[in-house]
């Protein structure tokens, strides 16, 4: 027998040193093993990395290329891919109505995903809600968006689009004849939401320059998707936070408090007709919004209301300039349409069939949220598209794959408005218009898709009644973009010149 001394103590320790030593790394082998082979979702089909890994998934997110990388791994997987461990997204429309649309009475929802959305420093928003405070904040402000409601509001909104129209007028008359579009569409939308929802306009059509306010939103949400390793994995955010600019970092900030004032003055005022805060302040019981939930909301209400808007004026225009053919189509029907540019209203301009259909193609080509809004498969599983999917699992809807598709789309990368009409060439009747579903579907969709259809119809007919426009060459490929969930926007830069009447 050996005594015990210190060799021996080192002796008897090298299994359990051992142990400690591998251990690691053989539950990261085994992790890798059981996700491409043992995991439910191994059948799946999707990269290999993909399978073992979140890293890939959030690569592809932060370099803004996401929603082009997914269309191409549908093209080649098929409509259903595995872009991580517990995560699949699909293009197919009948996975899009089982994972958004309404559930049979008594069937869990899918919730939003956590790993997905930052929840800002007052709380979650109606983006992130549970169900029960998402349907009492939806019931509130489902009066602002009744039709109603948009007959009362369109004398606003129609104020701020003729202000549009003779700002770019002023620069026609200064030789600014080369404008940037997008700039001056984010203009009219943040002044109009501005306004409806908070009784007072951001000022950036008068000033002709975006609001502090304004461009911290976009920071913010370009922020929020780059934060989102540190929801996946939280051990990296004394890494990501020292790596952050922090500049960055305190623009985010300043958005929240600025938008937590933009609240607390609107409460503090009162207004001559109703703005959305007069539906949201109707109850003052179990019904009603606490002040934090209004805080929250403030933000998404200025950031959806305007910037989803502006992005599709934008692309309309740039497809319409790039295609000569079809930008001559929608002036004439504009043009010939209304005896004076004092026509133009809400009830006529929805009955322009060009337009309408130019609308549509647009949503298609150039969806305003490119890439993904994940749901999370609720307990004891759901079929999609199906097949079993078990709980947890992260899903999605692809918005830019799955209105890039060839297989449900003839000439899918082609602008081409024709498909939307009625009276339509025959190659286009095989297309899938069901599967375009810009503002979603089913308890969730968009509240705001009526008021967004009358501004865009508006601004559009107001806008080219008004001016002759041409692309400038600067723009030739203005819709090769990034995405950080909405459009990284390059300078839209048109030519104009006052409109023959």
């Amino acid at each position: 027998m050996l005594s015990w001394n210190s060799n021996t103590w080192v002796i008897d320790m090298i299994p359990i040193i051992y142990l400690v030593a591998i251990t690691p790394l053989g539950y990261l082998l085994w992790t890798v093993v059981y996700n491409l082979y043992f995991s439910p979702l191994s059948k799946f089909p999707g990269p290999k990395l993909a399978a073992c890994t979140n890293l890939q998934n959030l690569y592809w997110t932060s370099t803004g290329q996401y929603h082009y990388k997914l269309k191409e791994l549908h093209d080649k997987y098929g409509d259903v891919v595995r872009t991580a461990p517990k995560s699949l997204v699909y293009r197919s429309p009948q996975a899009w109505k089982d994972i958004y649309g309404h559930r049979k009475s008594g069937a869990p929802s899918f919730l939003k995903d956590p790993k997905f959305y930052l929840r800002g420093p007052t709380g979650p928003s109606l983006i992130n809600m549970n169900d029960e405070d998402h349907s009492r904040g939806r019931r509130l402000l489902s009066h602002a968006f009744s039709e109603k409601a948009l007959r009362e509001q369109e004398g606003l909104v129609q104020s701020y689009v003729d202000m549009l129209v003779e700002r770019l007028k002023g620069e026609v008359s200064s030789s600014r004849e080369t404008v940037d579009m997008s700039r001056w569409y984010n203009f009219t939308t943040f002044d109009i939401i501005g306004d409806l929802a908070f009784g007072e306009p951001f000022d950036c059509l008068r000033e002709s320059q975006y609001h502090p306010w304004v461009k911290m939103v976009f920071v913010s949400t370009k922020v929020v998707a780059l934060s989102r390793p540190l929801l996946v994995y939280p051990f990296l955010a004394p890494i990501f936070r020292r790596f952050l600019p922090k500049k960055l970092a305190k623009m985010r900030a300043e958005s929240f408090e600025l938008a937590t004032d933009k609240v607390h003055r609107r409460l503090e005022t009162k207004v001559e007709r109703p703005d959305f805060m007069t539906y949201i302040l109707r109850y003052d019981d179990e019904r009603s919004m606490t002040i934090r939930e209004m805080e929250s909301n403030a933000a998404l209400l200025i950031l959806a209301g305007s910037e989803t808007t502006a992005s599709l004026l934008s692309g309309l225009t740039y497809y319409i300039l790039a295609n000569p053919p079809t930008y001559r189509k929608l002036v004439d029907e504009i043009r010939k349409s209304f005896k004076s540019y004092e026509d133009i209203n809400f009830q006529r301009v929805s009955q322009l069939t060009y337009l309408n259909a130019a609308l549509e193609e647009s949503l298609r080509v150039y969806p305003s949220v490119p890439s993904i809004i994940p749901r999370v498969v609720p307990k004891d599983g759901a079929m999609i598209d199906g097949r079993f999917v078990p709980e947890n699992v992260s899903v999605s809807g692809a918005h830019y794959s799955t209105y890039h598709s060839e297989s449900h789309f003839t000439e899918a990368d082609s602008f081409i408005p024709e498909r939307w009409l009625e009276n339509r060439d025959k190659r286009f009747e095989l297309d899938n218009r069901n599967a375009v579903q810009p503002f979603s579907l089913g308890p969730r969709n968009c509240l705001g898709r009526n008021l967004a259809y009358a501004e865009m119809r508006v601004i559009a007919a107001k806008v080219f009644w008004s001016f002759d426009m041409t692309m400038d060459e600067s723009s030739t490929d203005w819709n090769i973009q990034k995405s950080y969930n909405i459009w990284e926007r390059k300078p839209l830069m048109v030519n104009l010149s006052l409109a023959q009447h």
